[in-house]
């Protein structure tokens, strides 16, 4: 049995949320997180708009660490960023993903 690539990109999604919310437990570290899976989920508004697909959802995360990088950068900088932004980002898609014509979860 063979999964796509939209299939894979959603389980990392998926750990990166649940990455995220093992993060509660450490107020101010969640807080951070949370203001940089927020300005991911600005920046994809910018990127994709409000009507997309779960493929092009999937599409836009193959570069999406470079504009998050940016994005996170200017507007939520926090220490150790940088070590944050994949689950960031991975979090971020996670939710958004909710929003696609074809989503089913």
């Amino acid at each position: 049995m063979s999964i796509d690539a939209t299939t894979l990109v959603r389980h990392e999604w998926e750990d990166g949320a649940r990455r995220l919310e093992a993060e509660r437990g450490d107020r101010r570290r969640y807080e951070r997180l949370l203001a940089q899976v927020e300005v991911v989920i600005e920046e994809l508004r910018k990127q994709i708009g409000q009507t997309y697909s779960l493929a092009e959802l999937s599409t836009a995360y193959r570069d999406a660490e470079r504009w998050a990088r940016a994005a996170v950068e200017d507007r939520a900088p926090s220490p150790g960023w940088h070590r944050d932004l994949a689950l960031a980002v991975a979090a971020a898609f996670h939710a958004y993903q909710r929003g696609a014509t074809d989503c089913q979860a």
